[in-house]
Formats: structure tokens, sequence, C-alpha cells
């Protein structure tokens, strides 16, 4: 299942990916998400830097299929590796999200692109459910999650911003 998203921040792009960089950013965001424990890690090799956030989500909101497969805690890892930034500012890079040892994730691009006096940020993913029968249900129930974190980000980012 494709995921899509886009943001637009009144910031340049030097200025977001900063904020996207920062570990109170990325802290703010997940506890926004209602994480029951969280922990980021932010490593910068050379021009590339890699943003690691694990969160214990809760399941109370999943369809009972899915809480039968997972529990009532649910570990998810998402990882955003960043290439360095163009003249522009503009900067690429690749999204994984894994689902605890589920054979469940999303695997994608990111983009940073200055936009008039502001930037997009945009996402472009490809949520899979490896599991036989029933990967498009879980798929169809778990996309909504993961837009729901795409609005947190676009909110917590843009507060952030505002500060």
């Amino acid at each position: 299942m494709r995921i899509r998203a886009t943001i637009d921040y009144d910031a340049t792009p030097d200025e977001v990916f900063a904020m996207l960089a920062d570990r109170d950013f990325q802290d703010r965001k997940a506890k926004a998400t209602g994480a029951l424990e969280h922990e980021v890690s932010i490593t910068t090799r050379g021009e590339q830097t890699e943003i690691v956030s694990k969160r214990t989500m809760p399941t109370d909101e999943f369809p009972d299929f899915v809480k039968g497969m997972v529990g009532d805690r649910l570990p998810v890892t998402e990882t955003h590796t960043w290439g360095p930034a163009a003249p522009d500012g503009s900067r690429r890079g690749e999204i994984t999200v894994a689902v605890g040892n589920l054979p469940v994730g999303l695997q994608g691009t990111l983009a940073l692109a200055p936009q008039g006096e502001g930037t997009t940020q945009s996402v472009d993913g490809e949520l899979k459910a490896r599991i036989p029968l029933i990967g498009g249900k879980v798929e169809k129930a778990a996309a909504p999650a993961i837009e729901a974190a795409i609005d947190i980000e676009r909110t917590t980012g843009r507060a952030w911003l505002a500060d």
C-alpha cells in the first residue's frame, strides 16, 4: 500500500533539517505519538545523518485481529537516513519503519526541498505486510497509524519552528 505525504514548513531547508536532527524535537515527536517508551539516537557519519527512533506503542486502538497477533504493546523502529545538503539546502533520504518482529514495514524515500519562502518535506513509501491471507487487512489497519504519525510530525514540527 502506497503512503505519500507532504509537510510544508515556514522555514529554510537548513532550519527544517536542523529541527529533524535535534534530539529534543525527536523526543517531543515520540511523546506526541503516544509512545509508552521511546529511545532516540542521532548519528552523523561524514555527510550522512541517521535518525533512529525506537518506540513502544500501545495497541488499544488496533483491530482485534491485530491485537491478537501482537499483544498490548508493539515495538516500532523508525529510521531516517539523510544525505548531504545540495547548494539550495535540499536533501534526499530514506525511511524504514519496522514493526516488532512482524513481516510488516514501510520503506521509502524522504526529501526536503525549498518551496517559495519555506520548505516542503515529502515522504513516499510502500507499506507491506508479508502475511499470507491477511496481509492486505494488516496493511489497511497499519496505514492510519503511519498517516497519523506523519500528521503528528507536521503539527510538532510547525510548533517547534514557531517557538
